[in-house]
C-alpha cells in the first residue's frame, strides 16, 4: 500500500511540474478597426530561470523585425480614440506595474511589458523565441500579447514607444 502511495505521488508531481513547464498557450489573431481577426499562429510562453521565453508559431505575418510587447489588459477589441475605431487599443499600453512611464529596453528599467523584437522571415513566418529576463509567468496573466508594424529601437527617441507602428496581431493571456 505505501508503495502504491509512494508511486501515485511522485506520477502526480511528475505530470503537475510537466504542466508547469509545458507553460501558457496565447492564441494570436490579426485585429482591425472591427475587432479580432483570423488566427495566424500561436506564441508559448514558458518560465525558465532566465526569464519568460515567448516561442512563436505564427505564420502570415509582414516581414521584418516587429514591435513585440505585453499589453495591460486582457483584450484585443478595437476601441474608439479621436473619432476613430483603433484596432486593439482595449489591450491599453505597455504592461508597466512601476508606472517608469519610459519605452525601454527587455533588460533595463522601461516598461516591463518591452520585449525583445519580433523576427518574421521573408515568408511570413516567426519562428524564432524572445526572452524577457525580468519577465516571470505570474505577471502575465490577465494581460495580452501584441506585435506592432514596423521594427523597435527600445527607446522614446527619436520617436515614442520604440517607433513601431500599429497593432498588427494581438492574443490575449488567459
Amino acid at each position: 500500500m505505501q508503495t502504491r502511495l509512494t508511486m501515485f505521488l511522485a506520477v502526480t508531481i511528475l505530470f503537475v511540474s510537466a504542466a508547469a513547464y509545458a507553460g501558457i498557450t496565447v492564441q494570436m489573431r490579426t485585429v482591425d478597426e472591427k475587432g479580432p481577426g483570423k488566427s495566424v499562429g500561436r506564441v508559448v510562453v514558458s518560465e525558465t530561470r532566465f526569464g519568460v521565453v515567448f516561442s512563436p508559431s505564427l505564420a502570415g505575418l509582414p516581414p521584418g523585425l516587429h514591435g513585440f510587447h505585453v499589453h495591460e489588459n486582457p483584450s484585443c477589441e478595437s476601441r474608439e480614440k479621436d473619432g476613430k475605431m483603433v484596432p486593439a487599443l482595449a489591450a491599453g499600453g505597455h504592461y508597466d506595474p512601476s508606472a517608469s512611464k519610459r519605452h525601454g529596453l527587455p533588460w533595463g528599467d522601461g516598461h516591463l511589458g518591452d520585449l525583445p523584437a519580433l523576427f518574421v522571415d521573408a515568408m511570413g513566418n516567426a519562428n524564432y523565441p524572445v526572452l524577457a529576463p525580468r519577465l516571470k509567468i505570474t505577471d502575465l496573466k490577465g494581460r495580452s500579447l501584441m506585435i506592432h508594424a514596423g521594427g523597435d529601437n527600445h527607446a522614446d527617441h527619436p520617436a515614442p514607444l520604440g517607433g513601431g507602428g500599429a497593432r498588427l496581431i494581438c492574443g490575449v493571456i488567459q
